[in-house]
């Protein structure tokens, strides 16, 4: 017979405890890349300036439970005879009064135009106006009525709400946390995770770590401060690491989410784990803080055309059939990116961003085409809406390191088209010629991923996910000459000198770095820069939208140098004095009539 010995025994347990804990330590630890180790949680008390590390995390003893996405069989159910389950707005929303209430229009003084212009200069917006509005404003509901019917899952996976932010105007920021506090079910909100990606103001260091302790959070926001500036792509995967709720919710941090904006998101991804979804996006006026839904308000699909240029896309017949009514969430070939959720397991599953992606540009094509070609689906949600405030044109407060925002997004963009696009990234760079001028490193391990997931190619991408996007952008003709285009003998080269559509074409110093002096001359006689295409009316040379029906006759010839229209025999000329373009009889002594098309541009 075994005697039984219990100090034997319970050194044993105690030992098999301690291995157990050890290794599963060892794996929280691995889950940070190295290159974060520096980033910190920095919610600190004061007199805590030694204590870098200090993380407080939601308490876990709440009503808060883990509920693995996917797993959850219940669907939604639209019942007309009740109002929706969530549709219980708060008493405190009501009867409101003040500056931007309602999403109403606020209206200034000539007399505060001075203190709004520096302000739009440091923001990028109308940051005067946003100080004025409270943070906890009350909002328009934009959502069609059959919103407010939808019964939802009681039982739904825990969120996290990401928000990265560098160097972002207080209210704007705090009004976005407000409002993920205002109309989210507590018992779904794990956490909020705010990453501050390298701010310098002031009123986001000890300020933010004091008002974030505040008792109405109920200790759900977590600050993590980048070491160094990470750029937007690589702080929104810093946020997924720090969080450890079952399912990742990223906003911008100029944004406003809606009533019952969060159980029609994460729904379906309850219900498939594989399954991405994205809110509509609702424009905040970036300079009076109404708000109204984008375009025509119409339901489109999120696409894009050879430049890879995000745009909408409408609905197609197909995607109409699918769907029993017009509020349910459908099927859409790519995500704008700043705003979507989908299960944290599954992001670092698809890789999380590709971590070659740096600052910003393409990571939204990216991820969008990745989930769609290894299996995934991305779902467009009409009933979950938040509202976005967008910088106004050429107001960003910001800039990219040791390069430009332009490169920075062509370098990208040459990342995702090389590794997802097939053959289809021939197209791309005839619309993106100069991208070609740019390394994009080493994309091995995106190619191995693919390969090893037994991703689909991007045939399929076209014919099943967006057969339609042809109809509305079609593949770009080859291109004759592409570059700086120069007049003869001259430093002067052809220049949009900033205009924009209808605006007139002229000639200005060659500068050789492509921009608003970087022009194509197509297969199909366009004469294009970016999206526009040049025409002439009167003799001269203006600017409008290439719409693709349009027929161009452009041409160039290279033995006598001539940028021509074939059907009228018009030549491009130059006035050196007025630097003016215009269009005369073609000359071949006139040597105003000459031009040189260089593609070696000063690219780094």
């Amino acid at each position: 017979m075994v005697r039984f010995k219990p100090r034997k025994f319970i050194i044993t347990v105690t030992l098999i405890s301690c291995v157990f804990l050890m290794i599963k330590t060892l794996s929280l630890v691995n889950e940070v890349k190295p290159e974060e180790a520096n980033h910190r949680y920095d919610r600190k008390h004061r007199g805590q300036e030694g204590n870098k590390q200090t993380e407080h995390l939601p308490d876990d003893s709440g009503s808060i439970s883990r509920i693995e996405p996917g797993t959850v069989k219940e669907q939604a159910v639209l019942d007309y005879a009740e109002l929706g389950n969530f549709e219980h707005r708060p008493a405190e929303e009501k009867g409101r009064s003040g500056p931007g209430e309602y999403a109403l229009p606020v209206k200034t003084s000539k007399v505060e135009q001075k203190d709004i212009d520096k302000l739009i200069n440091e923001y990028g917006f109308n940051q005067y106006v946003s100080n004025k509005i409270s943070l906890d404003r009350t909002i328009r509901d934009l959502r069609e009525d059959e919103c407010k019917y939808w019964h939802y899952p009681e039982t739904l996976p825990s969120v996290a709400v990401i928000v990265v932010f560098h160097n972002e105007g207080w209210s704007t920021l705090l009004r976005t946390v407000h409002s993920v506090f205002n109309r989210t079910p507590a018992r779904f909100l794990r956490e909020v995770v705010l990453v501050d990606d390298y701010s310098n103001k002031e009123h986001l260091k000890e300020q933010l770590d004091e008002y974030i302790l505040s008792p109405r959070f109920l200790g759900k926001i977590k600050l993590v401060r980048n070491a160094k500036r990470e750029g937007l792509i690589r702080a929104r995967t810093i946020g997924a690491r720090h969080a450890v709720a079952d399912v990742l919710v990223w906003l911008d941090a100029h944004c406003e989410v809606g009533p019952n904006w969060l159980p029609p998101l994460t729904t379906p991804i309850a219900n498939n784990r594989t399954t991405v979804t994205v809110p509509l996006i609702d424009v905040i006026d970036n300079m009076d803080y109404s708000m109204r839904p984008q375009g025509s308000g119409e339901l489109s699909r999120g696409g894009f055309d050879w430049s890879l240029y995000w745009k909408h896309l409408p609905m197609n017949a197909a995607e109409k059939q699918r769907r029993k009514h017009p509020t349910e969430p459908y099927r859409s070939p790519a995500m704008a990116g700043g705003l979507f959720a989908m299960s944290r397991d599954y992001f670092f599953e698809l890789g999380a961003y590709d971590p070659g992606l740096e600052v910003w540009g393409g990571e939204n094509f990216e991820l969008s085409f990745k989930i769609w070609q290894c299996g995934g689906s991305m779902l467009w949600v009409p009933c979950s809406r938040v509202g976005h405030v967008y910088r106004i044109l050429g107001k960003v407060p910001y800039r990219a390191p040791n390069a430009s925002m332009t490169q920075w997004s062509l370098r990208n963009y040459r990342r995702v088209v090389e590794v997802w696009m097939d053959d289809y990234k021939e197209y791309f760079y005839r619309s993106k010629p100069e991208s070609q001028l740019l390394t994009f490193g080493d994309i091995s391990a995106q190619l191995e991923f693919k390969e090893k997931h037994q991703c689909k190619n991007f045939h399929y991408f076209m014919t099943e996910v967006a057969p339609d996007l042809l109809d509305t952008y079609p593949l770009p003709a080859a291109n004759i000459g592409w570059g700086e285009i120069r007049g003869d003998g001259s430093n002067l080269c052809i220049d949009t000198m900033g205009s924009r559509e209808g605006g007139r074409v002229g000639v200005s110093a060659c500068h050789g770095q492509g921009g608003n002096q970087l022009f194509r001359i197509t297969a199909d006689n366009e004469f294009r820069v970016h999206e526009l295409c040049l025409y002439e009316i009167q003799l001269e040379v203006k600017l409008r939208r290439c719409d693709g029906q349009t027929r161009y006759s452009w041409n160039y010839d290279v033995e006598k140098r001539h940028l021509y229209l074939e059907d009228k025999n018009l030549c491009l000329e130059f006035d050196t004095g007025r630097h003016r373009l215009g269009l005369q009889k073609c000359d071949d002594a006139n040597a105003k009539q000459k031009w040189a098309i260089n593609n070696k541009l000063r690219m780094v």
